[in-house]
């Protein structure tokens, strides 16, 4: 298969959270690019169409629109420029006990 992506995947295997509407579930980034990732998540049907993704190691926060989903395993592309740690990730998560409701 022809890889058509501008930019080659990092492989990564680091933890991160997808924030949508108040809500946020934990994720593990699987590869990343500055185009876009592909993250594993526990229940793909309740990650919504856009979401924030925050990494966890240092707060970046990526804008994301899912492009596939592959089982547990989503495909996203970044829509905007990351922003550096403007969110802390403990405080992100602090309260949080279920998993994030479908849009």
């Amino acid at each position: 298969m022809e890889e058509k992506r501008k930019h080659p995947r990092t492989e990564i295997d680091e933890p991160a959270y997808v924030s949508s509407g108040g809500s946020v579930m934990s994720c593990m980034v699987r590869n990343i690019s500055p185009e876009g990732a592909a993250i594993d998540v526990e229940n793909p049907s309740f990650v919504p169409p856009s979401f924030k993704l925050v990494m966890a190691k240092d707060s970046t926060v990526h804008e994301c629109r899912i492009i596939w989903i592959q089982k547990n395993r989503i495909g996203v592309t970044f829509t905007a420029m990351p922003r550096g740690a403007q969110l802390d990730a403990e405080s992100l998560t602090a309260g949080f006990s279920g998993p994030l409701k479908p849009a």
